[in-house]
């Protein structure tokens, strides 16, 4: 896929680094973590689990009221640039949202999308029709991607926010991680190197050339690509060697200009070894591409492992880059991989404030 008039106009997160885009990439540039003992879940050796929550939001709060807090922070923050110009432009919203998995309510995607449309009519904004709920974790982001692009290629709206929200807090999914070794900790069942849980929401406003055009929008960055995988290797033991991630960055990093190289590598990295042993094998075959394989940016280790919000929150931080004048250059992949088979990345062309 080759979404060459699609551009970045607008950002928004919610992290627990910052409760805004601004704040959260200033806080994650400087490496502050937003890590916490959970008040009452607690690992097989009685230890409370360490966990990166957004401190605004009430301890107990349910799933799907939590996401939804998230997203409606970042939707309107990222819509900010269509706040005035274009009362009549056609918005749409594809959203990215977890894996079914313990501790989440079945209808989890009803819900989360109720509680996002209550909540933005409450700040007297009009949610915008949701064009696609994906509820496939860390990748579904990279997805959502690709969907909105289709729906903009295809006329079916102006301009379309790309959202993503997910919170590991609740009891019931710490637990289920820790029964998978993928808890960051010391216990018996934990992983020292396992994931520090958090949650986050993150927006991403995307518009085609012709809307910011007509309406004379800055650009952040320029959507060159969105290539999409899948892994055949995801059970516990098995070898991965990288094929699905492989496939996701081979398809993104074809939008990249002969003889240029990827500036930098933004990824939800999340301190897992499987993850680290992935992108090894992946970065071999795709080594000619990139810059730097092992100067990857992975901000998990600041607002933690954000699931499903993954894939827009790193893009909005490689534009943060791009727009402050700390970005290596102007070329960007970001990555992701799913805890399922779903692996994907985009390539992006940053713009200086202004284009």
């Amino acid at each position: 896929m080759n979404p060459q008039d699609l551009n970045l106009v607008g950002a928004g997160a919610a992290t627990s680094v910052g409760r805004g885009w601004h704040a959260s990439c200033a806080a994650q540039r400087a490496g502050l973590a937003g890590f916490v003992a959970h008040p009452f879940a607690h690992d097989v050796l009685g230890q409370a689990v360490r966990v990166a929550p957004a401190a605004w939001l009430t301890w107990g709060t349910d799933a799907a009221a939590r996401l939804a807090a998230l997203l409606v922070d970042a939707v309107e923050e990222a819509f900010q640039p269509l706040a005035g110009p274009a009362p009549d432009l056609r918005c749409g919203l594809v959203l990215a949202l977890p894996a079914p998995r313990p501790g989440l309510p079945l209808d989890l995607v009803e819900q989360t999308c109720a509680a996002l449309r209550r909540g933005l009519e409450f700040r007297g904004l009009q949610a915008p029709p949701v064009l696609a709920s994906l509820a496939q974790g860390h990748a579904a982001g990279f997805a959502a991607l690709r969907a909105a692009a289709q729906a903009l290629h295809d006329g079916r709206a102006d301009a379309c926010i790309v959202a993503g929200a997910d919170s590991w807090l609740e009891p019931d999914t710490l637990a289920w991680l820790e029964s998978c070794a993928r808890l960051h900790g010391a216990g018996t069942l934990n992983d020292p190197w396992g994931r520090v849980p958090g949650e986050a929401g993150a927006a991403l406003l995307l518009c085609t050339q012709r809307t910011c055009a007509q309406l004379r929008l800055p650009t952040l960055a320029r959507l060159a690509s969105v290539g999409l995988g899948s892994e055949p290797c995801t059970p516990a033991g098995q070898v991965c060697t990288g094929a699905g991630l492989t496939q996701a960055l081979s398809g993104a990093l074809a939008a990249l200009p002969d003889r240029r190289r990827v500036d930098d590598v933004v990824c939800d990295m999340n301190g897992e070894r499987d993850r680290a042993n992935e992108f090894a094998f992946t970065a071999l075959r795709v080594a000619d591409r990139l810059r730097s394989a092992s100067g990857f940016i992975a901000p998990a280790d600041t607002w933690g492992d954000v699931g499903a919000a993954s894939a827009p929150l790193c893009v909005a931080a490689a534009a943060m880059a791009g727009l402050k004048g700390y970005a290596a250059g102007p070329w960007v992949l970001v990555w992701g991989g799913s805890d399922g088979p779903l692996r994907g990345a985009a390539l992006f062309e940053r713009r200086p404030a202004g284009h």
